[in-house]
């Protein structure tokens, strides 16, 4: 079976093209879709932003997990490893992680 020849694309940046800043992204699927909505939060404001929603197929989104991973490594290896801020505890662990139950409290 003869393989067809590999697409070349010509990418279109459109003039009015609009850049938006994202400090955060919630990400959620579909039986069919993987959804991800970049979002935008400031200090001092209360409100999270969706500023960009973004859907893709179960394989594009792991084809731009896998090329998301590969640049990364790429800016690491020229910056040094980028630091991941522990994630906040839930509220659950933050009312209630010095807690301890009676049974937790014995050694004997």
């Amino acid at each position: 079976m003869a393989q067809s020849p590999q697409r070349q694309l010509k990418i279109e940046l459109p003039a009015n093209l609009s850049a938006v800043y994202s400090n955060a992204v919630m990400v959620s699927q579909t039986n069919t879709e993987i959804v991800l909505d970049f979002i935008q939060i400031l200090p001092n404001d209360p409100r999270a932003r969706v500023q960009s929603r973004v859907i893709m197929t179960p394989t594009g989104a792991k084809a731009f997990l896998n090329a998301l991973r590969q640049n990364l490594e790429r800016f690491e290896e020229k910056h040094g490893e980028i630091d991941v801020p522990t994630p906040p505890a839930s509220l659950a662990d933050q009312l209630f992680g010095s807690v301890k139950s009676e049974d937790e409290g014995n050694d004997d």
